[in-house]
């Protein structure tokens, strides 16, 4: 798919992390990581964001990650969120199975 708009979930509270997707055409997928635990979790953190972007089959994208002590689930929703508004769809709680 391909973004048009800009999509943002999250807060900068402690255990949170901002996200913001913008597009990026023609120039692949753009990760900017800003967290004091980059060191340790910066590589999952990485592997988080590529998955869910796949998951959207999104190529082209700046995703900003702004990490304040994020959980890799909260990461992962975060970034699910994001890409929905960036797109302007829901998200499909119910799963690809329809339960």
């Amino acid at each position: 798919m391909r973004l048009e708009n800009t999509g943002i979930a999250g807060t900068l509270e402690s255990s949170d992390v901002m996200v913001t997707v913008k597009p990026n055409p023609a120039s692949g997928i753009d990760i900017q990581i800003e967290s004091s635990v980059i060191a340790q979790y910066g590589d999952e953190m990485r592997e988080t964001v590529k998955s869910v972007m796949q998951e959207f089959d999104i190529t082209d994208a700046v995703v900003e990650l702004q990490d304040k002590g994020a959980m890799d689930c909260v990461l992962r929703a975060r970034a699910e969120t994001a890409v929905c508004r960036a797109l302007g769809v829901g998200f499909n709680w119910k799963g690809e199975d329809g339960k």
